[in-house]
């Protein structure tokens, strides 16, 4: 509310944090930020807020930065009837950013749940890093670390490693910068492959050692040490290990998804990528949760599901080439070539270099029976060698 636009990032940084305090409850079921933030700036009624997301309550509020000084605002309201459970203001300066995340958490899940256990409380309180200026780095860089433009990629890891610069201990800063070149790979931006893989594997490494506790840290390390590196059990291990912390990190059940169909477990990864979908049904990242899906139908064998959610994934407007990927092989083995063709021809005009040889650098399916019907789907449908 500074008026600031550049402000943003400030802001949805506090939100960020008191969504991921409080999904550390466990049995309290909290929407990820990719869904929430969708309502932001936005004039909305809170019942409709309620039936989309599938949620009893609905926690809104602004926050307001003005010099060194901070105002939190929050009020806790029944989506079923829109009436007002809990209201509350918070002042402090910017010092205090910590100290006023966390009461604002704890003003919030007291009225919730009057018996909440004191261990739950005191680690949705564990704060990210001691350095306020480190933090607004992280801030800074995770505005741009999901941007679909390599400037826009180059620019967050660079944050991230100002971040890293000033606290050494910063989990969630090396595991950012890990999770850009899992993007860089991911989009084909990496120039030296060797070097910035081996810096990849270093950064998640290095997220693991100092972020034990830190579900989000660990989900995008293990993720990137699987994706990057090709260490598919260690990273999805680690993985598991986000998921055991925090189990209502849709990030973390989406990274899971794709592991367990690269691992080549199908059905678990059906139902880990429908519980991120559940988790954050607006999420803007919901393209490759249903992605997941179709790889992971394909690995069943079963080519039209696998069809089917590729081109949902498609329809959400992305140039997302594993969605093109899954749907030439798919279609190409369930007999529907002219269809397989046109999804070939789509990749080759985001990718031109897209081929059969450099399938598993993209796909690092496990099992070989997999990534061989896999070649031979993309091969049918007139992927080049």
């Amino acid at each position: 509310m500074s008026g600031d636009p550049e402000q943003d990032y400030f802001a949805d940084g506090v939100v960020e944090e008191i969504i991921t305090a409080l999904s550390r409850i466990r049995w309290l079921f909290v929407i990820a930020r990719n869904s929430s933030f969708v309502y932001k700036g936005r004039a909305v009624d809170v019942r409709e807020v309620g039936r989309e997301l599938g949620v009893r309550y609905v926690l809104e509020g602004s926050v307001r930065k003005a010099a060194n000084q901070v105002r939190i605002t929050a009020q806790l309201i029944d989506a079923a009837n829109g009436a007002h459970l809990w209201a509350q203001r918070f002042d402090g300066s910017l010092d205090d950013i910590f100290d006023l995340q966390d009461k604002v958490t704890a003003g919030v899940a007291g009225p919730i749940a009057p018996r909440l256990e004191s261990a739950e409380i005191e680690r949705a309180k564990r704060k990210p890093t001691e350095s306020l200026d480190a933090y607004d780095y992280y801030l800074r860089g995770v505005a741009d670390a999901e941007g679909r433009t390599r400037e826009a990629n180059e620019a967050a890891l660079q944050l991230f490693y100002k971040a890293i610069e000033i606290d050494q201990d910063f989990a969630s800063a090396y595991a950012m910068a890990a999770r850009c070149y899992t993007l860089r790979k991911a989009n084909g931006w990496m120039i030296d492959e060797a070097r910035e893989t081996a810096e990849t594997i270093r950064l998640a490494r290095r997220a693991i050692d100092v972020g034990r506790d830190d579900a989000a840290a660990l989900c995008r390390a293990g993720f990137a040490l699987a994706r990057v590196g090709y260490e598919l059990e260690n990273g999805a291990a680690t993985v598991e290990r986000a998921i055991a912390l925090n189990t209502h990190l849709a990030t973390a059940w989406q990274f899971s998804g794709i592991l367990k169909a690269y691992l080549g477990e199908p059905e678990i990864a059906i139902e880990h990528s429908a519980l991120a979908m559940r988790l954050s049904p607006l999420d803007p990242g919901l393209y490759s949760m249903q992605t997941t899906t179709a790889l992971a139908h394909f690995i069943a064998g079963r080519y039209d599901e696998a069809s089917s959610w590729a081109e949902k994934a498609i329809r959400q407007g992305t140039n997302f080439l594993p969605a093109f990927r899954i749907a030439a092989a798919s279609r190409a083995l369930a007999g529907h070539l002219e269809e397989a063709r046109q999804a070939v021809g789509r990749m080759l005009q985001i990718d031109p270099t897209s081929r059969i040889s450099n399938l598993e650098a993209h796909a690092p399916i496990h099992r070989p029976d997999d990534i061989a019907r896999y070649k031979e789907g993309l091969r049918r449908a007139g992927l080049p060698e």
